[in-house]
């Protein structure tokens, strides 16, 4: 590795800050001594800034030298700087604290998507389709204003006051709101619904502090909408709270069965059993997963299947077994070591090599297309010593890197075309249906005031297609009419999409597109087709 050179000082620094916490809190001994390793360290950080060559930076060194022995340890061990450690902390948290938007930079404008739910803004009826040109007295608009920049105007702690100057619609004059920023909510839940009249639907984004009451309420809407199965898509989804996922598993799983247990040379074996009444641990249960599902979604899907309590469909997940555990250190940083592995029910670890280094860790995903893994499970070399039997009904299982499906779905590249990937990649998707509903949201909403009749019913007109067309070849992207034919359902059904998540919600998003997404439709045949039942679970 590139670093290897500096390993020794790596370690010096990182016993000198970290291992003394570690001890402390475990009240166990050091392998080494560290005085003698704090003096020697000291020592060499004096000589260099009395003798080196060039003007020294020794913070910026020191935190360099972290960062490289971290890279020495594992792909997940990671360093945060004090001024970095609130924001990442945030989407565990579930919430942040701000004014509460969701939006886009327009023709160098804050264009307003949306308000967030219970969010300040949302309260004093600010509404999508606003613009934010003025804030605190500061001109925003035609300035180069940058998310960063708009992040810095209107986030801040919870209290504080931001005002805000908004031109609306046709109206002459600025309308000015005086915020009181609050806490936000992140939330975990993108959507909830039901697909027909017994199969609910419910997809995560992540773990957090806040994803049980929010699992809670959606599976009691749809137990009240006569919910008998429930898909639960945890595609894209990489993880968070090691327990939020062990409260997601006991919604699923009953009696006091095995959930996950983790394992670490410093931390002995500790089982983490189910012990609550579920809202669903009757009624057929399939989870979607693809390459990117990771850690706590791997803890679920481990469980329920090593269990045989649902069938999982999809593609193998990303394959993080690794717990990590904040340490923080003098200076209000932060380092997220890696102490433990995580086990399924079945005693399998589904952490995927990382031997070979960073790169080829990273690189790991692309070698999957390459092997062409995610066109058939056939290419995957999977020995006997990765193998093992499910709990209940002896199902063959396999662990070393990622959940793999029950049910494959092979990825389907039959909508995909050069013009769809450059418009997706120009982001001229969001942003011809933001202009066009902005210049029509009153009609829009006064046409299509029922949220379901819109997803069942709405097509879109050839004005507003052609009028997409005509931005891509404004910005660069010509029409190929081809590929066109190739990617129309995929290219018509998007912006649909995104119509009615900005007329409606965000769930409407997904009510709108999911119907194309391969593995979405696969899991619910697997429902319908008698797959479930050939599969040993109870159908």
């Amino acid at each position: 590795m590139k670093n290897r050179a500096l390993l020794p000082l790596y370690i010096l620094i990182f016993l000198q800050f970290i291992c003394p916490v570690e001890a402390a809190a475990q009240g166990g001994k050091l392998d080494i001594d560290p005085k003698a390793t704090t003096e020697k360290f000291n020592t060499l950080l004096y000589y260099m800034n009395r003798m080196y060559v060039d003007s020294v930076d020794s913070e910026a060194l020191v935190e360099a030298a972290i960062v490289g022995m971290l890279e020495e340890l594992d792909p997940h061990s990671v360093y945060i700087p004090e001024e970095d450690l609130k924001a990442a902390d945030e989407p565990l948290n579930g919430n942040f604290e701000g004014v509460g938007i969701r939006f886009n930079i327009m023709k160098d404008t804050i264009m307003v998507v949306s308000t967030i739910s219970g969010g300040p803004s949302e309260r004093l009826g600010i509404m999508a389709g606003d613009r934010i040109v003025v804030v605190d007295d500061e001109v925003v608009a035609g300035t180069g204003v940058t998310n960063k920049d708009v992040m810095r105007l209107l986030k801040g702690p919870k209290g504080t006051q931001v005002d805000v100057g908004i031109k609306r619609g046709r109206e002459k004059e600025l309308i000015t709101f005086e915020i009181i920023r609050d806490k936000i909510p992140i939330f975990s839940i993108d959507a909830s619904y039901m697909v027909d009249n017994e199969t609910g639907y419910i997809k995560v984004n992540r773990f957090s502090k806040e994803t049980m009451n929010e699992l809670h309420e959606a599976l009691d809407k749809l137990n009240e909408a006569g919910m008998q199965d429930l898909i639960l898509d945890l595609q894209g989804n990489g993880g968070g709270m090691l327990s939020a996922a062990i409260a997601m598993g006991d919604e699923f799983l009953s009696d006091d069965r095995l959930i996950v247990y983790t394992d670490g040379r410093a931390f002995p074996r500790e089982d983490r059993n189910a012990g609550r009444k579920g809202r669903f641990e009757k009624g057929r249960l399939v989870v979607l997963v693809d390459g990117s599902s990771a850690s706590a979604s791997e803890i679920v899907s481990g469980a329920v299947q090593d269990w045989d309590r649902a069938l999982i469909v999809g593609r193998r997940s990303f394959g993080k077994g690794l717990v990590q555990r904040p340490v923080r250190l003098p200076d209000g940083s932060a380092v997220r070591l890696t102490v433990q592995q995580y086990f399924t029910p079945s005693g399998r670890c589904i952490q995927k090599p990382y031997q070979e280094g960073h790169d080829a860790y990273r690189r790991e995903k692309y070698e999957r297309f390459e092997s062409g893994e995610l066109t058939s499970l056939d290419s995957l070399d999977l020995p006997d010593s990765l193998r093992y039997s499910t709990l209940i009904n002896g199902r063959t299982v396999y662990g070393g890197g990622g959940i793999l499906p029950d049910v494959f779905v092979p990825l389907d590249t039959t909508l995909n075309s050069d013009y769809f990937r450059d418009m997706l990649r120009k982001g001229l998707f969001n942003r011809y249906v933001l202009q066009y509903v902005d210049k029509r949201r009153n009609k829009l909403e006064r046409d299509h005031p029922v949220r379901a009749a819109f997803i069942q019913n709405y097509t879109l007109e050839q004005e507003f297609i052609d009028g997409f067309i005509a931005m891509g070849e404004e910005d660069d992207v010509p029409f190929i009419e081809e590929d066109w034919a190739t990617s129309e359902e995929a290219i018509v059904l998007r912006l649909k999409a995104l119509m009615a998540r900005s007329l409606f919600d965000s769930p409407a998003f997904y009510e709108v597109l999911n119907p194309i997404n391969p593995i979405y439709r696969r899991g619910i045949d697997v429902l319908r087709d008698g797959t479930y039942g050939e599969h040993g679970l109870e159908d």
